[in-house]
């Protein structure tokens, strides 16, 4: 007897929507990282992408708790001599929350092509509106 595995036309992707107010940004992006991968589908394979398309909206209304907010730092080189930029996570959170979760969860995603396939399935929005109305998302409650 052989190992099943899904062929690509066997693989349905849903859509959900995920409502990030008042939820920990960690345990969100961890829970979004399992959508994307497929963990909760029973055709779950490591090597191939099996995982859902994700919505987050409220981006901005994300929980951060602890002293987080004003000790974390999203660090970017520049390329040039010392042009390192540093960032506290309070004032990315007012500039462009969105990239708040997006590096939180493509950081949870594997590191390699199919890490970035999984990612390309994540829509990230500031406010509770979304264009993706014609896919018929279903509301998925992270708790």
């Amino acid at each position: 007897m052989s190992t099943y595995f899904p062929k690509e036309g066997e693989i349905v992707r849903k859509w959900f929507v995920v409502d990030a107010a008042g939820l920990p940004l960690g345990r969100l992006a961890s829970k979004i990282a399992r959508l994307l991968m497929g963990k909760e589908s029973p055709k779950y394979t490591p090597f191939i992408d099996a995982g859902d398309h994700v919505i987050v909206i409220n981006a901005e209304q994300v929980k951060i708790t602890g002293m987080k907010a004003e000790q974390k730092k999203y660090h970017h080189y520049t390329g040039y001599p010392g042009g390192m930029r540093s960032e506290a996570l309070d004032k990315r959170l007012v500039r462009k929350p969105e990239l708040v979760i997006e590096q939180a969860v493509s950081r949870m995603l594997p590191k390699n092509k199919l890490g970035k396939q999984m990612f390309t399935k994540l829509n990230v929005y500031r406010g509770d509106k979304h264009p993706h109305q014609a896919q018929k998302p279903e509301v998925k409650v992270l708790a």
